[in-house]
């Protein structure tokens, strides 16, 4: 009888590159909030940054169109770039993201930020867990997530130029149980790409990506739903 710690060779074969390839995933999302938390910092401790920043909308949106594509880039051609191309543009999203995140300090308590951040890492450790533990499929999560996000997208883009605080405290509220569910979806995924045999440092990237979104819109949600404003 061929089996290890009651695991067939296959079986125990698809959890050590689950294991890898999660672990490499968490690694390069915790360095992408590192990098962020770093540049967040860097830019308010400078205030002709800050001002810059705040008082140039051209800038500001600037900064977000370059973050867009840098994340289209990453996720439509990371079959054609190099590992160290993907790699740089994974940092070079996460700084820039860092200084355009820089503003919620303007806007938000500091107790405000860092209560939402513990109770977002709470949340998303304890959905990406359940992505990663259960034996359920959710690929019918996928279709279903992806339509709110949608909703999500479309939603705060009209409420830009309405400008309803009603309107943007409910898509905060759908925003998180999205992005919440996206977290376990997400984590899911990855775990099943490398049963496939999916692994190395790119698809490590694109996974570390994902996530990281996931965490930032889910802090972002959970802000704008409970923060207090300054």
């Amino acid at each position: 009888m061929n089996e290890f710690n009651g695991y067939s060779p296959s079986s125990a074969q698809t959890i050590v590159r689950q294991n890898t390839l999660i672990r490499q995933v968490y690694a390069w999302m915790g360095g992408g909030l590192a990098i962020t938390a770093f540049m967040a910092l860097f830019t308010l401790s400078s205030p002709t940054m800050i001002r810059a920043i705040a008082g140039n909308r051209m800038l500001f949106f600037g900064l977000m169109i370059g973050e867009l594509a840098l994340v289209f880039t990453l996720s439509g051609a990371i079959n054609k770039l190099s590992a160290s191309v993907a790699t740089s543009l994974f940092i070079a999203y996460s700084a820039l993201n860092g200084v355009t995140l820089s503003i919620l300090a303007l806007v938000y308590t500091a107790e405000s930020i860092s209560s939402t951040f513990i109770v977002t890492a709470g949340m998303f450790g304890a959905m990406s867990m359940y992505g990663y533990m259960t034996k359920r499929d959710l690929t019918a999560w996928g279709s279903f997530l992806f339509m709110g996000l949608i909703g999500v997208v479309i939603a705060s883009i009209v409420n830009i130029f309405v400008g309803s605080s009603p309107v943007a405290w409910v898509i905060s509220g759908i925003g998180v149980i999205v992005f919440t569910g996206l977290t376990a979806y997400d984590t899911w995924k990855i775990k099943e790409l490398a049963a496939q045999g999916i692994e190395g440092r790119k698809p490590a990237i694109l996974g570390a990506l994902t996530l990281y979104l996931d965490f930032i819109n889910l802090f972002l949600m959970l802000l704008r739903f409970t923060g207090n404003r300054r």
